[in-house]
């Protein structure tokens, strides 16, 4: 009974946030019902209040760490942008061709994820678009493709993806070999939409005109660059500072904000306060978009609560008795975590899966960290980095779904095939 009601409000509270402009309700405001409704279901069916409260905070924990994260990277960006900061990277690119600059960015958040995370990387490089781009439609198509090309580059290394760093820290995979694996199914799923895009885009950009405002005048050169050095630098600084202390990302990121904030206060400290504060932390924090940190909310909070009440487990246990082949299983791994997310799908598998069955670096483990990854492109709302250029560009669920998914599909199937194709000639 239980079970039903909350799937219930899960796949009512889903084709609302899908259907948000025939609606006309804000998706952050159903996501964030659809969380709070799950849970109070779950609470009035548990015997046991307290530890429904318990488990609550207990993910409450992991979800604040994602939401102070978020929020960091949001406001770095931000300052960056305030300071004219992107300006020194869209003067270097001056391809306006639709098919080659798609290639540029493609490529660029391919690698980039890689040394930062998609998440990261996302909020990046679609901020760097409204720089690029000045139809809002391009800039759209070119934000979808940006979703695709970021979770194809995390998945190929230990801290480009959260399913991946789990799989990284349970040892299921080492980092190296995972790099070597799965690199090339990653290219692929990104190579093939571009190639297809490559015969049917067509035209240039428009770029929007360079500011020629009194902010543009009162920042310095010197000014802009530093503070694009020191907001990348905090950025790429996050994956180094777990890696020494082993304390979560978000520690890091806000260690980095700290750090431009202290920078930020020094480089303006001799100019009046009306003219400092358009480029304070401060106003930085006011321009981001809370709603969308609202909705990752409400989002994760569902998911949560499927995953506490072992509505994910029992979907892992079904499909490991219903598919029987573990790459098929694998592949539908990947395909679910583009309607859910891929974290609690791949925490279920690792609680399944033994390292006595399937030891460190064993197939199951790399193709897992591939699908996972990259599943997440089919849908807007299937990965951390769908749900911020969703945020970011109020990118439609519909939109997406008809300009994109195809395309995420077919860059997920032929990077798996590529996989299975490679494990097959070197096996």
């Amino acid at each position: 009974m239980m079970t039903t009601i909350i799937v219930a409000i899960f796949v009512i509270g889903y084709a609302a946030i899908a259907t948000e402009h025939p609606i006309k309700v804000n998706k952050a405001a159903s996501a964030i019902l659809t969380g709070v409704l799950i849970w109070t279901i779950y609470i009035f069916f548990s015997p046991d209040k307290h530890l429904v409260n318990d488990e609550l905070l207990h993910h409450l924990g992991e979800l604040s760490g994602i939401l102070f994260f978020l929020m960091g990277a949001m406001t770095i960006v931000e300052l960056i942008d305030a300071h004219d900061g992107f300006e020194a990277i869209t003067k270097k690119i001056t391809q306006t061709d639709k098919r080659k600059l798609i290639w540029t960015i493609g490529f660029i958040t391919f690698f980039l994820s890689a040394v930062l995370d998609n998440l990261t990387t996302t909020i990046v490089i679609v901020s760097l678009l409204r720089k690029l781009i000045f139809d809002s439609k391009d800039r759209l198509f070119f934000a979808g493709i940006t979703v695709i090309a970021a979770n194809a580059g995390g998945a190929w290394t230990p801290i480009g993806d959260v399913t991946t760093t789990m799989l990284w820290i349970g040892n299921q995979i080492s980092a190296l070999n995972i790099m070597l694996k799965v690199f090339i199914p990653s290219v692929v799923s990104l190579a093939i939409p571009l190639i297809y895009l490559s015969f049917s885009l067509k035209g240039s950009v428009n770029r929007p005109a360079l500011k020629t405002t009194e902010k543009s005048h009162s920042l310095t050169q010197k000014n802009q660059l530093t503070v694009l050095i020191a907001g990348i630098s905090a950025l790429v600084f996050v994956p180094v500072f777990k890696t020494v202390t082993h304390l979560p990302p978000f520690m890091g990121i806000l260690f980095g904000l700290g750090v431009l904030w202290v920078l930020v206060e020094i480089l303006h400290k001799g100019k009046e306060d009306e003219n400092k504060s358009k480029y304070s932390v401060v106003q930085a924090l006011r321009r981001i978009d809370m709603s969308s940190i609202l909705f990752f909310f409400g989002i994760l909070v569902s998911i949560a609560g499927l995953q506490s009440t072992g509505v994910l487990t029992n979907l892992s246990a079904w499909l490991t008795t219903t598919l029987e082949n573990q790459n098929i299983i694998v592949i539908a791994i990947g395909l679910l975590s583009s309607i859910v997310d891929n974290v609690p799908l791949v925490a279920a598998a690792q609680g399944m899966y033994d390292l006595s069955v399937f030891p460190t670096d064993h197939p199951f483990w790399e193709f897992l960290a591939y699908c996972a990854g990259t599943g997440g492109s089919i849908l807007i709302i299937g990965s951390a980095a769908g749900v911020a250029a969703m945020g970011i560009e109020k990118i439609d669920f519909f939109w997406y779904l008809k300009k994109i998914s195809l395309l995420a599909l077919l860059g997920y199937f032929s990077g798996a095939a590529a996989y299975l194709l490679q494990l097959q000639i070197f096996s």
